[in-house]
């Protein structure tokens, strides 16, 4: 026990040194912030999701006593808590006969990733930015900034624009800003997640066997999650921004159960390859469009339920 504590402590520290890099302002640095997460994904899926928890607490705690505590709270909230969480769910499992167990399904740990995502996005604009008026204030401008950059650069797009014209596209791309940034996320921590098993698997400690990764399939009521973030769109405040961000991290998850169905019903078919290779490449260059349609792609999946992750052959 006292050796999977250090183990914890050490995973820890690792995650909040990854996190401390960024003040660099370097291509690397940034590369290294983005891999934060892992060292507590990795301890949580390999030894256990107690020692994962040690080290979201230890490197909070670094970072707070460091730098700043309300830095050492952002960590805790977008880094640790997201990995510690998504790391014990990936483990959770129940014996349904001797010797045979059933693990958290795929698709359910999908649904969760979109709704951790949602959550940790909001409650760190709300720490960071304190009320909404201040937060839209804040990203209205660097919307507005963004634009005038953008037109700077090419000024046949801003011809017959004024100010207020400005003001208005500034306020739209505001408005959007929580989904966008929630896809992003989401689509980070389901990378996250695949890249500590991964690691785990690799050396030997993860308890669970490698999924069927393209049987995954959202459950239909987790769609009730993209409903209720439509609904909260419109609501004032933190809980529009929350149901702005919502919409998008189920975006993501439903784009990313569309490339599992295509992975899925493209088995044993010819030319499967080169249509994959197609498909990635196409998602690369249009990115947002591609994403749209393997979102739409997945939510009429999801609606029709005609995959079935029992139907599908097992892992190899």
């Amino acid at each position: 026990m006292l050796r999977h504590t250090g183990i914890g402590v050490v995973a820890g520290l690792a995650s909040a040194l990854l996190i401390g890099v960024v003040v660099q302002a370097t291509p690397l640095a940034l590369a290294l912030y983005l891999l934060a997460p892992l060292p507590i994904l990795i301890v949580a899926m390999g030894w256990s999701h107690r020692t994962g928890l040690v080290a979201a607490a230890s490197g909070t705690l670094a970072l707070a006593l460091v730098t700043s505590p309300l830095r050492g709270l952002a960590f805790l909230v977008s880094t640790a808590l997201p990995a510690w969480w998504l790391g014990y769910l990936a483990l959770l499992g129940r014996e349904t006969a001797p010797g045979r167990m059933e693990w958290y399904p795929t698709g359910r740990l999908l649904a969760w990733v979109a709704v951790t995502a949602a959550v940790a996005l909001v409650v760190v604009v709300m720490l960071s930015s304190g009320d909404h008026a201040a937060y839209q204030e804040r990203v209205q401008r660097l919307a507005r900034a963004m634009l005038q950059l953008q037109l700077q650069e090419t000024p046949s797009r801003g011809a017959g624009l004024d100010e207020d014209d400005l003001a208005r596209i500034a306020e739209r791309v505001a408005g959007l800003a929580p989904a966008i940034m929630a896809t992003t996320f989401t689509l980070l921590l389901t990378f996250y997640l695949w890249a500590g098993a991964r690691v785990v698997q690799i050396s030997g400690r993860l308890p669970r066997p490698w999924p069927d990764l393209a049987a995954t399939a959202l459950p239909r009521r987790a769609l009730w999650g993209l409903a209720a973030g439509a609904i909260l769109t419109v609501a004032p405040g933190y809980a529009g921004a929350f149901g702005v961000a919502l919409v998008g991290a189920f975006a993501a998850a439903l784009a990313l159960q569309g490339l599992a169905a295509i992975h899925d019903r493209s088995r044993a078919k010819p030319g499967r390859t080169p249509l994959l290779i197609g498909l990635y490449v196409l998602v690369f260059l249009t990115q947002g469009v591609a994403l749209a349609a393997l979102a739409l792609f997945g939510l009429v999946d999801a609606l029709t339920g005609r995959r079935r992750p029992a139907q599908a052959p097992p892992a190899t």
